[in-house]
């Protein structure tokens, strides 16, 4: 029996596949440890200066003179398809560590695990564990145990060292072997997600041209390309909180570069904050006309808290906790206020900056204008419910130098310009964008920072619930569920994460995400 052209090539369309996936993942692919930069950044990097910055000015509020700091987060991971176990690790039996990471040019001022794969087991990376240490320039990590497709980040706060005088770094030396690893066991720089050796992969390429030649048989055009599950397209309408919009706009940007046929236009006055927001999505809800059990697909606002009673169309998600903070001129004298201490400011009882120990300053209250849901939030959560006193100038430049007052602003970039600018200024703000602001400090409530792991543990009050809200339940394949979808996986959680807030998912106590916004009992 003769084969035909067309049935040759389907022959070999499976066999050199197959024969390729099992030399690859079965033979030579048995164990493969790999490595993932990440992200590489300095804090002179404006297009990622955000999060770097937050964590940076952290550490120098603890005391570390960091000349030009940059932030490293490396992904080890098992890329093979056996486990590796401590014995596998090239290194002698007395030594605890497995794999060091050099970054010439740079110290290593600090490091953590952000984030590991459930089977990892975290006494590993508990402080003083044996193998997780750092030592000038490198950073050492143990024999950790990982089952195939297990992970784990380690994030490195580092400095520029004495004499480097490059303008840009080299690129971390991870150094670590496996006995019986591909091609002699050294680890390997993966990509996006582990495939297959060079070789196999020139093979394929080869066999995607036999597989062409046959399609052109049967097929008159091409298919177009799969694309992510999370990807939908269509428009996508965001609007809302002014204090989450640094995470919106750059998740948006990563969607749109993910998913080609889907677009997220943003502008200046996208987000206006979390009232506004609201409003939008009930006006556009209801000029659509839906019926009860539809929603709309193309739009989305997000609001520092909880909606208020008369919007039963709107439903709330709850994504993330965020963070705020009192903000004053630097010039005030003040780092750290009793929450009795805040309330008399606010209710007018304490005017002058010398009356709580800082310098002789008249307190001029700079706040958000209403519908701001970090302004409803320090009300509701640091006033004990009580409204802000009246504005005494409807213009913050017109605020008298030598007399308390108070006066509002659209949006928290001009609030933090404001105060930065106004001897004696108060304000409030995200957190993020308070630490990327040079000229305000940041005020401790009770001696509390504005951290996470402080309002998780009902220490700091200053926070709230971010909350997503939609029109009615979107369809599945909508773009606002997509969105929804992709800011909850992994490289969502990573961009909240960056921007200085914590993902719902990853609190020790999840009800503080409640969609209500009130504090769960403690």
């Amino acid at each position: 029996m003769s084969l035909s052209w067309g049935s040759l090539a389907a022959v070999l369309g499976l066999a050199v596949p197959v024969a390729a996936a099992l030399w690859e993942f079965v033979l030579a692919g048995r164990k493969r440890l790999g490595y993932r930069v990440q992200l590489d950044t300095t804090i002179r990097d404006s297009a990622a200066s955000g999060p770097a910055t937050t964590v940076l000015q952290r550490m120098q509020w603890d005391g570390t003179n960091l000349s030009d700091p940059s932030v490293v987060l490396l992904r080890i991971e098992n890329a093979g398809w056996s486990p590796v176990v401590a014995a596998d690790y090239v290194a002698p039996a007395s030594d605890p560590v497995g794999i060091r990471i050099a970054f010439p040019g740079r110290r290593v001022v600090g490091m953590t695990v952000t984030e590991r794969s459930p089977q990892v087991p975290p006494t590993f990376f508990v402080p003083g564990a044996e193998g997780f240490e750092t030592t000038g320039r490198e950073v050492k990590l143990p024999k950790v145990i990982l089952n195939r497709r297990a992970h784990y980040k380690v994030l490195a706060v580092l400095d520029r060292e004495e004499g480097f005088t490059e303008p840009e770094f080299p690129e971390p030396e991870v150094t670590a072997g496996i006995v019986g690893g591909v091609r002699g066991g050294n680890i390997r720089k993966t990509a996006y997600y582990p495939f297959a050796s060079r070789q196999v992969r020139w093979l394929l390429a080869s066999l995607i041209l036999v597989s062409a030649t046959q399609s052109a048989f049967t097929l008159a055009g091409s298919e177009d390309t799969a694309a992510p599950l999370d990807c939908a397209a269509g428009t996508l309408r965001l609007s809302g909180s002014t204090a989450f919009a640094p995470v919106l706009r750059e998740a948006a940007e990563q969607y749109e570069r993910t998913c080609p046929d889907a677009r997220i236009p943003l502008t200046a006055t996208s987000f206006k904050g979390s009232v506004d927001g609201l409003d939008t999505l009930a006006a556009a809800g209801a000029a659509a006309r839906l019926p009860d059990g539809r929603g709309l697909g193309d739009r989305l606002t997000f609001s520092d808290g909880p909606k208020s009673d008369g919007r039963p169309r709107l439903l709330p998600r709850p994504v993330a906790l965020s963070l705020f903070t009192l903000v004053v001129h630097k010039e005030a004298g003040v780092e750290d206020l009793s929450l009795k201490q805040v309330r008399d400011v606010y209710a007018g009882r304490v005017t002058n900056w010398s009356r709580v120990g800082g310098n002789d300053v008249p307190i001029h209250l700079v706040s958000r204008n209403p519908g701001s849901g970090t302004r409803t939030t320090l009300e509701r959560q640091v006033l004990d419910g009580r409204p802000l006193p009246a504005v005494t100038t409807p213009d913050c430049a017109g605020l008298d130098r030598d007399r308390p007052g108070r006066c509002e602003v659209g949006g928290t970039g001009t609030l933090l310009d404001t105060v930065a600018s106004t001897p004696g200024a108060l304000g409030h703000s995200e957190v993020g964008a308070a630490a990327a602001h040079d000229d305000v400090r940041q005020i401790r409530i009770d001696g509390y920072p504005a951290t996470l792991e402080g309002a998780d543990q009902g220490a700091y009050p200053y926070w709230q619930t971010e909350i997503a809200y939609t029109y009615g339940e979107p369809p599945a394949d909508s773009i606002a569920a997509g969105f929804l979808r992709y800011l909850a996986d992994e490289v969502g959680k990573d961009i909240v994460r960056a921007r200085g807030h914590r993902p719902c998912a990853e609190l020790d106590k999840p009800l503080l995400c409640r969609p209500d916004g009130a504090p769960a009992a403690r």
